[in-house]
Protein backbone atom coordinates (compact mmCIF):
# COMPACT_ATOMS: atom_id res chain seq x y z
CA UNK A 1 0.00 0.00 0.00
CA UNK A 2 3.08 2.15 0.98
CA UNK A 3 4.30 1.71 -2.56
CA UNK A 4 1.61 2.71 -4.19
CA UNK A 5 0.75 5.96 -2.33
CA UNK A 6 4.79 6.72 -3.23
CA UNK A 7 4.51 6.13 -6.43
CA UNK A 8 1.75 7.97 -7.25
CA UNK A 9 2.95 10.85 -5.45
CA UNK A 10 6.08 10.65 -7.63
CA UNK A 11 4.13 10.49 -11.03
CA UNK A 12 2.53 13.83 -9.55
CA UNK A 13 5.76 15.32 -8.44
CA UNK A 14 7.36 13.91 -12.30
CA UNK A 15 4.18 15.33 -14.27
CA UNK A 16 4.56 18.69 -12.76
CA UNK A 17 8.53 18.54 -13.45
CA UNK A 18 7.62 17.70 -16.94
CA UNK A 19 5.35 20.43 -17.10
CA UNK A 20 7.46 23.22 -15.80
CA UNK A 21 10.29 22.35 -18.14
CA UNK A 22 7.84 22.46 -20.71
CA UNK A 23 6.83 25.78 -20.13
CA UNK A 24 10.64 27.23 -19.90
CA UNK A 25 11.66 25.95 -22.85
CA UNK A 26 8.37 27.65 -24.37
CA UNK A 27 9.53 30.79 -22.80
CA UNK A 28 12.83 30.48 -24.32
CA UNK A 29 11.25 30.01 -27.79
CA UNK A 30 12.99 26.40 -27.84
CA UNK A 31 16.07 27.84 -28.65
CA UNK A 32 19.19 26.12 -26.70
CA UNK A 33 21.05 29.77 -25.86
CA UNK A 34 18.14 31.54 -24.64
CA UNK A 35 17.33 28.29 -22.07
CA UNK A 36 20.84 28.01 -21.41
CA UNK A 37 21.48 32.09 -20.37
CA UNK A 38 17.97 31.56 -18.28
CA UNK A 39 20.37 29.78 -15.74
CA UNK A 40 23.20 32.42 -15.81
CA UNK A 41 20.83 35.19 -14.32
CA UNK A 42 18.38 32.77 -12.37
CA UNK A 43 19.27 31.71 -8.86
CA UNK A 44 18.11 28.47 -7.62
CA UNK A 45 15.62 30.13 -5.21
CA UNK A 46 14.17 32.15 -7.91
CA UNK A 47 13.58 29.16 -9.75
CA UNK A 48 12.32 26.39 -7.35
CA UNK A 49 9.42 29.53 -6.89
CA UNK A 50 8.98 29.30 -10.67
CA UNK A 51 8.15 25.62 -10.14
CA UNK A 52 6.10 26.00 -7.39
CA UNK A 53 4.09 28.73 -9.28
CA UNK A 54 1.26 28.59 -11.86
CA UNK A 55 3.41 27.77 -14.95
CA UNK A 56 1.84 25.82 -18.00
CA UNK A 57 2.83 25.96 -21.23
CA UNK A 58 0.23 27.64 -23.88
CA UNK A 59 -1.18 24.68 -25.49
CA UNK A 60 -0.22 24.44 -29.54
CA UNK A 61 -0.62 21.53 -31.77
CA UNK A 62 3.07 21.11 -30.48
CA UNK A 63 2.54 21.71 -27.29
CA UNK A 64 0.08 18.77 -26.74
CA UNK A 65 1.78 16.19 -28.73
CA UNK A 66 4.58 16.56 -26.07
CA UNK A 67 2.56 16.96 -22.85
CA UNK A 68 0.33 13.67 -24.17
CA UNK A 69 3.95 11.72 -25.49
CA UNK A 70 5.82 12.99 -21.93
CA UNK A 71 2.68 11.43 -19.88
CA UNK A 72 2.43 8.51 -21.62
CA UNK A 73 6.29 8.23 -20.80
CA UNK A 74 5.96 8.57 -17.04
CA UNK A 75 3.41 5.84 -16.64
CA UNK A 76 5.64 3.41 -18.78
CA UNK A 77 8.55 4.04 -16.46
CA UNK A 78 6.31 4.36 -13.51
CA UNK A 79 5.04 0.50 -14.67
CA UNK A 80 8.61 -0.38 -15.24
CA UNK A 81 10.06 0.73 -11.91
CA UNK A 82 6.95 -0.61 -10.17
CA UNK A 83 8.39 -4.48 -10.31
CA UNK A 84 11.59 -3.34 -8.79
CA UNK A 85 11.66 -4.32 -4.79
CA UNK A 86 12.87 -2.94 -2.06
CA UNK A 87 15.09 0.20 -1.79
CA UNK A 88 16.05 0.18 -5.55
CA UNK A 89 12.09 0.68 -6.51
CA UNK A 90 12.56 4.17 -3.92
CA UNK A 91 16.09 4.85 -4.73
CA UNK A 92 15.30 4.95 -8.93
CA UNK A 93 12.07 7.43 -8.56
CA UNK A 94 14.48 9.17 -6.58
CA UNK A 95 17.58 9.40 -9.27
CA UNK A 96 14.95 10.11 -12.00
CA UNK A 97 13.77 13.32 -10.16
CA UNK A 98 17.32 14.60 -10.24
CA UNK A 99 17.49 13.45 -13.91
CA UNK A 100 14.12 14.99 -14.85
CA UNK A 101 15.78 18.61 -16.35
CA UNK A 102 17.48 16.04 -18.99
CA UNK A 103 15.17 13.52 -19.63
CA UNK A 104 12.28 16.29 -20.18
CA UNK A 105 15.21 18.63 -22.20
CA UNK A 106 15.50 15.61 -24.36
CA UNK A 107 11.92 15.08 -25.70
CA UNK A 108 11.27 18.54 -25.94
CA UNK A 109 14.49 18.55 -28.53
CA UNK A 110 13.31 15.38 -29.55
CA UNK A 111 10.06 17.13 -30.66
CA UNK A 112 12.16 20.10 -32.79
CA UNK A 113 12.88 17.67 -35.32
CA UNK A 114 9.72 17.30 -37.08
CA UNK A 115 8.92 21.30 -36.32
CA UNK A 116 12.35 22.15 -37.95
CA UNK A 117 10.95 19.94 -41.08
CA UNK A 118 7.72 21.94 -41.17
CA UNK A 119 9.35 25.21 -40.67
CA UNK A 120 11.69 24.75 -43.89
CA UNK A 121 8.35 23.95 -45.51
CA UNK A 122 6.59 27.19 -44.44
CA UNK A 123 9.79 28.93 -45.66
CA UNK A 124 9.96 27.47 -48.54
CA UNK A 125 5.97 28.24 -49.31
CA UNK A 126 6.45 32.01 -48.04
CA UNK A 127 9.37 32.53 -50.58
CA UNK A 128 7.37 31.85 -53.52
CA UNK A 129 4.51 34.17 -52.39
CA UNK A 130 6.92 36.56 -52.18
CA UNK A 131 8.47 35.93 -55.55
CA UNK A 132 5.19 36.28 -56.79
CA UNK A 133 4.81 39.37 -54.77
CA UNK A 134 7.74 41.12 -56.05
CA UNK A 135 7.00 39.67 -60.10
CA UNK A 136 3.97 41.95 -59.75
CA UNK A 137 5.87 45.01 -58.13
CA UNK A 138 5.60 44.44 -54.79
CA UNK A 139 8.07 46.01 -52.38
CA UNK A 140 9.54 44.20 -49.20
CA UNK A 141 10.85 46.35 -46.51
CA UNK A 142 13.21 44.44 -43.92
CA UNK A 143 13.79 46.29 -40.34
CA UNK A 144 16.11 45.05 -37.56
CA UNK A 145 18.66 46.05 -34.70
CA UNK A 146 18.78 45.31 -31.57
CA UNK A 147 16.56 47.99 -30.11
CA UNK A 148 13.66 50.34 -31.68
CA UNK A 149 12.72 47.78 -34.36
CA UNK A 150 9.28 47.67 -33.64
CA UNK A 151 8.67 51.01 -33.47
CA UNK A 152 10.04 52.36 -36.40
CA UNK A 153 8.07 49.60 -38.64
CA UNK A 154 5.07 50.89 -36.55
CA UNK A 155 6.02 54.42 -37.94
CA UNK A 156 6.81 53.71 -41.19
CA UNK A 157 3.69 51.55 -41.70
CA UNK A 158 2.12 54.64 -40.61
CA UNK A 159 3.54 57.21 -43.13
CA UNK A 160 3.57 54.79 -45.98
CA UNK A 161 0.03 54.15 -45.69
CA UNK A 162 -0.81 57.37 -46.51
CA UNK A 163 0.30 56.68 -50.14
CA UNK A 164 0.22 53.03 -50.40
CA UNK A 165 -1.53 49.62 -49.40
CA UNK A 166 1.09 48.34 -46.95
CA UNK A 167 0.74 44.79 -44.81
CA UNK A 168 3.44 45.12 -41.38
CA UNK A 169 4.21 41.91 -39.33
CA UNK A 170 2.03 42.22 -36.05
CA UNK A 171 3.45 43.82 -33.31
CA UNK A 172 6.03 41.82 -31.89
CA UNK A 173 6.53 38.63 -34.48
CA UNK A 174 9.70 39.20 -35.87
CA UNK A 175 11.39 35.35 -35.70
CA UNK A 176 11.23 33.34 -39.60
CA UNK A 177 8.15 31.71 -38.71
CA UNK A 178 5.83 34.28 -37.96
CA UNK A 179 7.08 36.69 -40.85
CA UNK A 180 6.17 33.94 -42.89
CA UNK A 181 3.31 32.54 -41.71
CA UNK A 182 2.48 36.57 -41.82
CA UNK A 183 3.03 36.63 -45.59
CA UNK A 184 0.89 32.94 -46.35
CA UNK A 185 -1.84 34.22 -44.12
CA UNK A 186 -1.98 37.70 -44.71
CA UNK A 187 0.12 39.03 -48.01
CA UNK A 188 -2.62 40.23 -50.65
CA UNK A 189 -0.08 40.03 -54.12
CA UNK A 190 -1.51 41.14 -57.03
CA UNK A 191 -3.84 38.36 -58.78
CA UNK A 192 -3.77 36.56 -61.88
CA UNK A 193 -6.32 35.53 -64.31
CA UNK A 194 -6.68 32.07 -62.46
CA UNK A 195 -6.56 33.72 -59.18
CA UNK A 196 -9.76 35.99 -59.89
CA UNK A 197 -11.48 32.38 -61.02
CA UNK A 198 -10.90 31.13 -57.91
CA UNK A 199 -12.43 34.24 -55.88
CA UNK A 200 -15.69 34.42 -58.07
CA UNK A 201 -16.29 31.19 -57.11
CA UNK A 202 -15.38 32.10 -53.47
CA UNK A 203 -18.64 35.28 -54.31
CA UNK A 204 -16.44 37.97 -54.86
CA UNK A 205 -17.79 38.98 -58.25
CA UNK A 206 -14.79 41.39 -60.01
CA UNK A 207 -12.35 38.52 -58.88
CA UNK A 208 -10.21 41.25 -57.15
CA UNK A 209 -8.95 41.93 -53.60
CA UNK A 210 -7.17 45.42 -52.78
CA UNK A 211 -3.43 44.11 -53.35
CA UNK A 212 -0.71 45.36 -51.09
CA UNK A 213 2.36 46.96 -52.43
CA UNK A 214 4.48 47.03 -49.60
CA UNK A 215 5.22 44.52 -47.08
CA UNK A 216 7.01 45.74 -43.76
CA UNK A 217 8.77 42.45 -41.84
CA UNK A 218 10.62 43.28 -38.54
CA UNK A 219 13.60 40.97 -38.12
CA UNK A 220 15.31 39.61 -34.67
CA UNK A 221 17.54 36.67 -34.30
CA UNK A 222 19.05 35.42 -31.18
CA UNK A 223 22.17 34.08 -33.36
CA UNK A 224 24.04 34.68 -36.41
CA UNK A 225 22.65 33.15 -39.79
CA UNK A 226 18.84 33.74 -38.44
CA UNK A 227 17.80 37.58 -40.60
CA UNK A 228 20.11 35.61 -43.54
CA UNK A 229 17.69 33.15 -43.56
CA UNK A 230 14.41 35.47 -43.47
CA UNK A 231 15.91 37.46 -46.09
CA UNK A 232 16.52 34.53 -48.35
CA UNK A 233 12.93 34.08 -48.17
CA UNK A 234 11.48 37.72 -48.19
CA UNK A 235 14.14 39.45 -50.72
CA UNK A 236 14.38 42.96 -49.32
CA UNK A 237 15.13 45.69 -51.79
CA UNK A 238 14.96 48.15 -48.71
CA UNK A 239 16.86 47.29 -45.27
CA UNK A 240 16.73 49.77 -42.27
CA UNK A 241 18.95 49.18 -38.78
CA UNK A 242 18.04 51.31 -36.26
CA UNK A 243 20.62 50.23 -33.71
CA UNK A 244 22.79 47.40 -32.35
CA UNK A 245 24.18 47.16 -28.18
CA UNK A 246 24.53 44.27 -26.29
CA UNK A 247 21.43 42.88 -25.85
CA UNK A 248 21.11 39.17 -25.83
CA UNK A 249 25.25 39.12 -26.03
CA UNK A 250 24.97 35.75 -23.85
CA UNK A 251 23.07 34.36 -27.03
CA UNK A 252 25.14 35.55 -29.61
CA UNK A 253 28.61 34.82 -28.11
CA UNK A 254 30.24 38.29 -28.70
CA UNK A 255 29.45 42.13 -29.80
CA UNK A 256 31.03 41.19 -32.55
CA UNK A 257 28.89 38.71 -33.34
CA UNK A 258 25.87 40.83 -32.49
CA UNK A 259 27.55 43.33 -35.48
CA UNK A 260 27.03 40.79 -37.97
CA UNK A 261 24.21 39.62 -37.27
CA UNK A 262 22.44 42.56 -37.90
CA UNK A 263 24.63 43.59 -40.79
CA UNK A 264 22.93 40.38 -42.48
CA UNK A 265 20.11 41.91 -43.50
CA UNK A 266 22.05 44.85 -45.37
CA UNK A 267 24.36 42.05 -46.71
CA UNK A 268 21.94 40.88 -48.12
CA UNK A 269 20.09 43.57 -50.21
CA UNK A 270 20.53 43.54 -53.80
CA UNK A 271 23.12 45.71 -55.43
CA UNK A 272 20.56 48.06 -56.01
CA UNK A 273 18.97 48.01 -52.48
CA UNK A 274 18.41 50.85 -50.30
CA UNK A 275 20.70 50.86 -46.78
CA UNK A 276 19.01 52.79 -43.90
CA UNK A 277 21.19 53.22 -40.93
CA UNK A 278 21.09 55.19 -37.67
CA UNK A 279 24.19 57.51 -37.85
CA UNK A 280 23.94 58.31 -34.21
CA UNK A 281 24.64 54.62 -33.04
CA UNK A 282 28.29 54.27 -32.70
CA UNK A 283 28.52 50.17 -33.30
CA UNK A 284 26.79 50.97 -36.83
CA UNK A 285 28.96 54.44 -37.49
CA UNK A 286 32.07 51.96 -36.67
CA UNK A 287 31.27 49.49 -38.92
CA UNK A 288 30.54 51.44 -41.91
CA UNK A 289 33.67 53.22 -41.28
CA UNK A 290 35.41 49.75 -41.50
CA UNK A 291 33.74 48.25 -44.50
CA UNK A 292 34.40 48.61 -48.12
CA UNK A 293 31.69 50.81 -49.58
CA UNK A 294 29.37 48.30 -51.82
CA UNK A 295 26.67 49.81 -54.46
CA UNK A 296 24.07 49.86 -52.43
CA UNK A 297 22.63 53.19 -51.38
CA UNK A 298 23.17 54.25 -48.61
CA UNK A 299 21.44 56.85 -46.03
CA UNK A 300 21.99 57.77 -42.95
CA UNK A 301 19.60 59.09 -40.44
CA UNK A 302 21.14 61.65 -37.03
CA UNK A 303 20.06 63.36 -34.45
CA UNK A 304 23.65 64.88 -33.99
CA UNK A 305 25.09 65.03 -37.44
CA UNK A 306 23.65 66.79 -40.74
CA UNK A 307 23.71 63.68 -42.75
CA UNK A 308 21.29 62.56 -45.54
CA UNK A 309 18.67 63.27 -43.24
CA UNK A 310 18.42 64.82 -39.39
CA UNK A 311 16.87 66.54 -36.96
CA UNK A 312 17.24 69.74 -34.88
CA UNK A 313 15.30 72.06 -32.91
CA UNK A 314 14.03 69.70 -30.64
CA UNK A 315 11.65 69.95 -27.18
CA UNK A 316 10.75 67.27 -25.51
CA UNK A 317 7.02 67.63 -23.83
CA UNK A 318 5.02 65.17 -21.72
CA UNK A 319 2.77 64.06 -23.85
CA UNK A 320 4.83 64.80 -27.61
CA UNK A 321 7.77 65.45 -28.89
CA UNK A 322 8.39 68.47 -31.41
CA UNK A 323 11.40 68.91 -34.19
CA UNK A 324 12.35 70.06 -37.35
CA UNK A 325 13.23 67.79 -40.25
CA UNK A 326 16.02 68.62 -42.80
CA UNK A 327 17.15 66.44 -45.57
CA UNK A 328 20.11 66.60 -47.96
CA UNK A 329 17.85 67.09 -50.99
CA UNK A 330 16.72 70.68 -49.88
CA UNK A 331 13.21 69.59 -48.12
CA UNK A 332 12.75 70.15 -44.76
CA UNK A 333 9.09 70.76 -42.29
CA UNK A 334 8.11 70.81 -38.75
CA UNK A 335 7.36 67.59 -37.00
CA UNK A 336 4.99 67.31 -33.93
CA UNK A 337 4.31 63.45 -32.97
CA UNK A 338 2.20 62.13 -29.87
CA UNK A 339 4.82 60.19 -28.25
CA UNK A 340 7.06 59.94 -25.26
CA UNK A 341 10.53 60.53 -25.51
CA UNK A 342 13.30 61.79 -27.28
CA UNK A 343 14.84 58.46 -28.48
CA UNK A 344 11.54 58.20 -30.75
CA UNK A 345 13.26 61.08 -33.00
CA UNK A 346 15.72 58.26 -34.40
CA UNK A 347 13.27 55.60 -35.37
CA UNK A 348 10.94 59.15 -36.89
CA UNK A 349 14.00 59.61 -38.92
CA UNK A 350 13.95 56.26 -39.87
CA UNK A 351 11.13 55.89 -40.97
CA UNK A 352 11.12 58.99 -42.68
CA UNK A 353 14.31 58.56 -45.15
CA UNK A 354 12.55 55.26 -46.24
CA UNK A 355 9.54 57.45 -47.31
CA UNK A 356 11.25 59.95 -48.79
CA UNK A 357 13.16 57.48 -50.62
CA UNK A 358 9.66 55.59 -51.87
CA UNK A 359 8.61 59.32 -53.30
CA UNK A 360 6.77 61.20 -50.17
CA UNK A 361 8.16 64.74 -48.75
CA UNK A 362 8.67 65.51 -45.79
CA UNK A 363 5.51 68.01 -45.49
CA UNK A 364 3.27 64.67 -46.12
CA UNK A 365 5.48 62.68 -43.81
CA UNK A 366 4.56 64.62 -41.27
CA UNK A 367 1.13 65.40 -41.88
CA UNK A 368 1.04 61.22 -41.62
CA UNK A 369 2.96 61.14 -38.13
CA UNK A 370 0.15 63.26 -36.38
CA UNK A 371 -2.02 60.03 -36.39
CA UNK A 372 1.23 57.88 -34.69
CA UNK A 373 -0.03 56.66 -31.60
CA UNK A 374 2.00 56.94 -28.01
CA UNK A 375 2.00 52.92 -27.80
CA UNK A 376 3.31 52.55 -30.91
CA UNK A 377 6.29 54.08 -29.49
CA UNK A 378 7.29 51.67 -26.28
CA UNK A 379 6.09 54.16 -23.73
CA UNK A 380 2.59 55.12 -23.01
CA UNK A 381 0.32 56.25 -19.98
CA UNK A 382 -1.29 54.53 -17.50
CA UNK A 383 -2.66 57.66 -16.03
CA UNK A 384 -1.33 61.05 -16.64
CA UNK A 385 -1.92 62.58 -13.14
CA UNK A 386 -2.31 61.69 -9.66
CA UNK A 387 0.60 60.52 -10.02
CA UNK A 388 1.18 60.06 -13.74
CA UNK A 389 2.12 56.14 -14.56
CA UNK A 390 4.08 55.33 -17.26
CA UNK A 391 3.97 51.84 -18.90
CA UNK A 392 6.94 50.38 -20.94
CA UNK A 393 7.32 46.98 -19.19
CA UNK A 394 6.92 45.29 -22.79
CA UNK A 395 10.63 44.39 -22.84
CA UNK A 396 13.75 46.10 -21.62
CA UNK A 397 17.60 46.56 -23.28
CA UNK A 398 20.34 48.92 -22.06
CA UNK A 399 19.07 51.68 -24.29
CA UNK A 400 16.04 51.90 -23.77
CA UNK A 401 16.19 51.98 -20.15
CA UNK A 402 18.77 55.04 -20.64
CA UNK A 403 16.58 56.70 -22.94
CA UNK A 404 12.97 56.28 -20.94
CA UNK A 405 15.16 57.89 -17.83
CA UNK A 406 15.92 60.78 -19.69
CA UNK A 407 12.64 61.26 -20.71
CA UNK A 408 11.41 61.55 -16.94
CA UNK A 409 13.03 64.74 -17.00
CA UNK A 410 10.21 66.96 -18.06
CA UNK A 411 8.35 66.27 -14.65
CA UNK A 412 8.86 68.35 -11.86
CA UNK A 413 7.52 66.24 -9.11
CA UNK A 414 9.70 63.20 -7.70
CA UNK A 415 10.61 60.66 -10.16
CA UNK A 416 10.08 56.45 -9.35
CA UNK A 417 11.32 53.73 -11.25
CA UNK A 418 9.93 50.32 -11.40
CA UNK A 419 12.17 47.77 -13.12
CA UNK A 420 13.47 43.76 -13.00
CA UNK A 421 17.79 43.07 -13.73
CA UNK A 422 18.00 42.78 -17.56
CA UNK A 423 18.99 39.28 -18.99
CA UNK A 424 21.00 37.84 -21.59
CA UNK A 425 24.01 40.09 -21.42
CA UNK A 426 26.16 38.14 -20.96
CA UNK A 427 29.50 39.04 -19.94
CA UNK A 428 28.49 43.24 -20.00
CA UNK A 429 26.01 42.63 -17.74
CA UNK A 430 27.80 43.91 -14.48
CA UNK A 431 29.17 46.95 -16.35
CA UNK A 432 25.91 47.68 -17.45
CA UNK A 433 23.59 47.55 -14.75
CA UNK A 434 26.19 50.11 -13.11
CA UNK A 435 25.69 52.10 -15.65
CA UNK A 436 22.01 51.92 -15.56
CA UNK A 437 22.51 52.75 -11.87
CA UNK A 438 23.95 55.90 -12.49
CA UNK A 439 21.65 57.33 -14.65
CA UNK A 440 18.82 56.06 -12.35
CA UNK A 441 21.00 57.86 -9.36
CA UNK A 442 20.87 61.36 -11.12
CA UNK A 443 17.37 61.16 -12.46
CA UNK A 444 15.23 59.17 -9.65
CA UNK A 445 14.24 59.78 -6.31
CA UNK A 446 13.13 56.05 -5.89
CA UNK A 447 14.04 52.74 -7.46
CA UNK A 448 12.30 49.39 -6.74
CA UNK A 449 14.08 46.91 -8.30
CA UNK A 450 12.07 43.75 -8.67
CA UNK A 451 14.64 41.09 -9.07
CA UNK A 452 18.15 40.16 -7.18
CA UNK A 453 19.89 39.19 -10.05
CA UNK A 454 22.36 42.20 -9.96
CA UNK A 455 20.83 44.73 -7.91
CA UNK A 456 23.80 45.16 -5.94
CA UNK A 457 25.71 46.66 -9.12
CA UNK A 458 22.58 48.75 -9.95
CA UNK A 459 23.02 49.95 -6.45
CA UNK A 460 26.76 50.45 -6.47
CA UNK A 461 26.27 52.71 -9.77
CA UNK A 462 23.22 54.84 -8.02
CA UNK A 463 25.35 55.38 -4.67
CA UNK A 464 28.18 56.73 -6.84
CA UNK A 465 25.75 59.68 -8.60
CA UNK A 466 24.54 60.16 -5.17
CA UNK A 467 21.47 58.63 -4.51
CA UNK A 468 20.42 57.81 -1.13
CA UNK A 469 20.99 53.95 -0.08
CA UNK A 470 17.70 53.83 1.31
CA UNK A 471 15.83 54.87 -2.24
CA UNK A 472 17.15 52.05 -3.93
CA UNK A 473 15.48 48.89 -2.79
CA UNK A 474 14.89 45.18 -3.40
CA UNK A 475 10.92 44.66 -3.79
CA UNK A 476 10.06 41.11 -5.38
CA UNK A 477 6.16 40.78 -4.45
CA UNK A 478 3.65 43.13 -6.18
CA UNK A 479 2.18 43.50 -2.77
CA UNK A 480 5.33 45.29 -1.46
CA UNK A 481 6.25 47.21 -4.17
CA UNK A 482 3.04 49.05 -4.68
CA UNK A 483 3.32 49.49 -0.75
CA UNK A 484 6.48 51.09 -1.50
CA UNK A 485 5.68 52.99 -4.35
CA UNK A 486 2.19 54.46 -3.18
CA UNK A 487 4.35 55.30 0.72
CA UNK A 488 6.68 57.78 -1.05
CA UNK A 489 4.33 59.18 -4.27
CA UNK A 490 1.84 62.37 -4.34
CA UNK A 491 -0.25 63.47 -6.96
CA UNK A 492 2.48 65.09 -8.94
CA UNK A 493 5.35 62.56 -9.40
CA UNK A 494 5.71 60.22 -12.13
CA UNK A 495 6.54 56.64 -11.73
CA UNK A 496 8.23 54.28 -14.71
CA UNK A 497 7.71 50.55 -15.05
CA UNK A 498 10.16 49.63 -16.90
CA UNK A 499 10.96 46.18 -18.25
CA UNK A 500 8.18 43.05 -17.37
CA UNK A 501 6.23 44.22 -14.60
CA UNK A 502 5.10 41.16 -11.83
CA UNK A 503 1.46 40.13 -13.25
CA UNK A 504 -1.02 42.41 -11.41
CA UNK A 505 1.33 45.20 -10.68
CA UNK A 506 0.01 47.78 -12.65
CA UNK A 507 -3.75 47.06 -11.45
CA UNK A 508 -2.49 47.99 -8.06
CA UNK A 509 -0.28 50.93 -8.97
CA UNK A 510 -3.70 52.09 -10.86
CA UNK A 511 -5.66 52.41 -7.23
CA UNK A 512 -5.47 55.33 -5.24
CA UNK A 513 -4.47 54.75 -1.60
CA UNK A 514 -6.51 53.89 0.80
Amino acid sequence: MIKIFIAIVWFLIFSKLFVFWLWLWQLKEYHLGRFRAHFETQRLRKIVFSFYGKRFPKLTGKTIVVLVSGTLINFLILFYLFSFSGYLFYLSLLFLIFLAPIIFSFLVLFFQIPTITLKKRILKKAKKKIEKFSVHGGLVIGVSGSYGKTSTKEFLAAILSKKFKVLKTRKHINAEIGIAQTVLNELNPVRDSEDRDKLKKEGISNGVKPEHQIFIAEIGAYERGKIKEVCRMLQPKIGILTGINEQHISTFGSQENIIKAKFELIDNLPENGIAIFNWDNRFIKSKIHSAENGTKIQKFCSVEEKKDIWAENIRVEKEFIYFKVKSKKGDSADFKVNLLGRQNIENILLAAACAEELGMDLDKISSACLEIKEEQGGMKFVKKEDPAIIDSSYSANPAGVIADLDYLKVYFGKKIIIMPCLIELGKSAKEIHKEIGKKIGEICDLAVITTKDYFEKIKEGALEAGMKEEKIILRERKEDINYEVKEFSNQDDVLLLEGRAPNGLIALLRDKKD
